[in-house]
């Protein structure tokens, strides 16, 4: 009889923890369910909202990188076309420049090489006309004293002058020598004498005249010197 009470408050026993545990297991179960299901509820909206928020900024951003890069590169273009234009006036300026410099150097060169060749012209003109002169010095040079009143004489004597004062007009001079130190690029000393009253390396007779133009020897004067 013990032994089946013992049994039967075991069995008494373990009924209310298999009750229990079935209990608990579907209030556990229940639990879980809510639980699983507020959370599962709520996180697709989130979700969706969130990525909802995340596409519209990302397409603003690209209407904005976009406006951005199409003012970049109109900027971009109207520049370009600003500097091809701005390059091609510098272009023509400098070959405008370069022009005018090179047309100004060849008048001026122009000119110097005109007046070189009539420079040139005119001196051989004048080595020509230099014997008349010294002709003409001879000549009245030669006329005894009695006769230097005389027409001839007189006639002869404005003509040299009047020779004379032209080519003085034209840039021809007279090289002074006698009494002047001797200058090689004046003189050409043909004798050389000894005298007390002059210093030496000094002019003491002329011989030949010399002839300048324009400050250019056309002829050097024919000297003594005293040496």
């Amino acid at each position: 009889m013990q032994g089946e009470e013992t049994i039967e408050k075991e069995e008494g026993m373990n009924e209310p923890e298999g009750q229990e545990k079935d209990r608990k297991e579907p209030e556990m179960q229940e639990d879980r369910n809510e639980s699983e299901g507020q959370d599962d509820p709520g996180e697709p909206e989130d979700m969706d909202g969130t990525k909802g928020q995340e596409g519209d900024e990302s397409s603003q951003k690209d209407e904005e990188m976009s406006d951005e890069l199409k003012k970049q590169k109109e900027k971009g273009l109207f520049k370009g076309k600003k500097d091809k234009k701005q390059s091609q006036i510098e272009e023509l300026n400098d070959k405008m420049m370069r022009t005018m410099a090179e047309f100004e150097n060849f008048r001026k060169r122009s000119e110097k090489e005109k007046s070189g060749m009539f420079d040139m012209g005119a001196k051989s003109v004048i080595e020509k006309i230099l014997p008349v002169i010294d002709n003409f010095e001879r000549g009245l040079a030669a006329i005894p004293e009695e006769e230097t009143d005389s027409p001839f004489a007189e006639g002869m004597e404005m003509i040299y002058k009047q020779f004379v004062t032209t080519l003085e007009g034209i840039g021809v001079k007279p090289i002074e020598a006698e009494g002047k130190e001797f200058d090689p690029n004046l003189h050409n000393a043909v004798m050389a004498v000894e005298g007390e009253q002059l210093e030496s390396n000094t002019v003491c007779e002329e011989l030949q005249k010399g002839y300048l133009y324009k400050d250019a020897v056309v002829r050097h004067s024919m000297v003594k010197v005293v040496s």
